[in-house]
């Protein structure tokens, strides 16, 4: 990665981190609205699953 794009990344590293981790929780919610017993280990595997497949759609889509 060129130098100039990785300083960039490291100035926005910890709200990229911030965003990701509210877009979990944004799911967990959804989750236990949804299912009152739920068992929230699975739950948050099923969720970041998904997020890292979500990613990899993207990724796809960008570089084909």
């Amino acid at each position: 990665m060129a130098e100039i794009e990785q300083v960039e990344l490291e100035r926005q590293r910890n709200q990229l981190d911030a965003d990701v981790r509210k877009l979990v929780e944004k799911y967990r919610a959804i989750f236990d609205w949804d299912v009152p017993d739920i068992d929230q280990n699975a739950a948050d595997r099923l969720i970041l699953a998904e997020i890292r497949k979500a990613l990899q759609n993207i990724e796809k889509n960008l570089f084909g």
